[in-house]
Order: structure tokens, then sequence, then C-alpha cells
């Protein structure tokens, strides 16, 4: 169990399109505002896990080119997303970006990205730590992922809501939004490059 306890703990913290964006949202909104947001990515991503474990994903997934929808809406989705943490607060923004990203943007987050489905193939299928009862081990692993997965994310949004504190000024703080936005991007860009050599 511990195992398992320890690739959970490393799959969540480490930089990825959830916890980035969180963190984004916090710079770009602040740690209270960005609550609701935290809790559709983790309430999409423990659908995302049922979904896997009951053997629908991999369903879903043998149909043809559905990698590839996925990859293509949770890429723009994330495009989607970048800009409207780069532009919150400025006087330019196309549309009117001071409403911070809600629930739903959260959990689509997750219920489209491919990747989650992936970790989740792993997590779900691996680490058999309770063999002699699957449900069991099925259920704690439910319970350690959630009980995991929320105060990591808080502290995401909380570190970037450290950022939107600083006596930066305007002109600070939209730097801090575009480069948490960069951040974005490069998960974009590293996500199209692992699907191009595949």
């Amino acid at each position: 169990m511990l195992t398992f306890i320890t690739a959970v703990f490393f799959l969540i913290i480490t930089p990825g399109p959830g916890v980035l964006t969180v963190a984004g949202n916090g710079a770009a909104y602040g740690f209270r505002a960005g609550f609701p947001y935290l809790l559709g990515v983790v309430g999409g991503s423990l659908v995302v896990m049922g979904l896997v474990a009951s053997g629908l994903a991999a369903l879903v997934f043998s149909i043809p080119y559905v990698r590839e929808v996925l990859l293509g809406a949770s890429l723009c989705y994330l495009l989607y997303l970048a800009w409207r943490i780069a532009s919150s607060g400025s006087g330019i923004a196309i549309i009117e970006t001071d409403k911070p990203l809600g629930f739903l943007n959260g959990a689509a987050l997750s219920l489209i990205n491919p990747k989650g489905y992936a970790v989740f193939t792993t997590i779900v299928g691996g680490f058999n730590f309770h063999p002699e009862n699957a449900a069991i081990e099925l259920a704690m692993k439910f319970v350690i992922f959630t009980s995991m997965s929320v105060p990591i994310h808080i502290l995401w949004n909380g570190l970037g809501a450290s950022l939107k504190r600083l006596p930066l000024g305007p002109k600070g703080q939209r730097a801090v939004n575009i480069a948490m936005a960069v951040s974005m991007l490069m998960v974009v860009a590293l996500a199209v490059y692992y699907e191009s050599v595949r």
C-alpha cells in the first residue's frame, strides 16, 4: 500500500494540466475563488477513475479515433483555459474574464484529458495491495486518491494565490498570469509531441 500511496502522491503533485490550471486560477482570481474549479478537477478525476474501474473507458477507447478526438478537445480546452488565465484582469480582454473558472470548467478538463485515463488505468489496475478482496482494494484506492488529491490541489491553489498577494502591481500581476498560461501551453506542446512520437 505504501508503494501505491507514493505513486499517487507523485502522480498528483507533479505539474500537469490539472494542477497547473488550479495554480493559474488561484494566481488570477485568488485562493477562495479558486475552490470551485479545484473541486471540479478532483470530482472529474474521480468520475474518470470510476469509468476506468468499470471498464467503460476501455470500451470507449477501443473505438477508432476516440483518443485523438479527446486529445484534440483537451488541447483546445487547455488553450482556452490558458487564455482565460492570461487575460484575467487585463483591459484588452475580448470577453469578460473577471469571473473565475468554476466547477464545471474543472470537471470538463478532467473528463476530456486522455492522459488522466492512462494514469487511472495504472492506479486502478496496478499496485495490488489487497488481492483477497478486489472490491475493498478498489474502495481503498478511491479513498486514498481523494484524501491525497484534495489537499495537494489546495496546496497548488494556495501557491497560485500567494503570487496574487505579492505587491506586484497590475503589470506584475499580469506578467504572473501570462507566465502561468505559458506553463500550461508548455504542457500542451509536450502532449502534442508525446502523441506524435507514439
